[in-house]
């Protein structure tokens, strides 16, 4: 009988979290460097990444880790901060749009080339363009599976152009 603990399935997991938790840990330090939190920056980055650099406070929840009253506590600071607004939803009364500002957007532009070079040197320059693809094309059917409603208000995915870039002058 096998060890169910040399089971492969427990190893994709484990480097994941291994994965992760370092990548966390250099990112947590840059983004301090910035005077933003992990949460701040992956706020600011789904707004950012999202049309008129706005996502409805609910669709925002949907796409972080956040609960939706988690969203709010984190909106409110940084609105306080100045890096966010909200908007009400012109259709629904209920709904607001969290919305970067152009100090948010000065404070992403500043912590993005740093946090860049991370990404870079600690995880996607470990991948040839074809591993990152395969890698891109896995995480996202993963994602979806356990995490279905996490481009709510998103339209495409704008890495794809980024990989095909990278393939291209890979390529030569």
């Amino acid at each position: 009988m096998r060890n169910a603990l040399d089971d492969p399935r427990i190893t994709a997991v484990g480097l994941l979290y291994e994965v992760h938790a370092g990548l966390s840990a250099r990112f947590a330090a840059q983004f301090e460097e910035h005077d933003l939190s992990s949460v701040e920056f992956e706020v600011l980055t789904r707004l950012a990444r999202s049309p008129d650099n706005q996502l409805r406070m609910t669709d925002l929840a949907a796409q972080t880790s956040l609960s939706t009253s988690g969203v709010t506590r984190v909106v409110d600071r940084m609105e306080r901060d100045g890096l966010l607004r909200r908007r009400a939803c012109p259709s629904d009364r209920r709904s607001s749009y969290a919305v970067v500002t152009a100090a948010g957007m000065q404070r992403l532009d500043e912590a993005l080339p740093g946090h860049l070079r991370i990404i870079e040197e600690w995880f996607t320059g470990q991948l040839d363009a074809e591993a990152l693809r395969a890698l891109l094309d896995g995480l996202r059917r993963v994602r979806d599976a356990v995490h279905p409603c996490a481009t709510a208000g998103s339209t495409t995915h704008p890495e794809d152009k980024a990989v095909d870039d990278r393939a291209a002058t890979t390529r030569g």
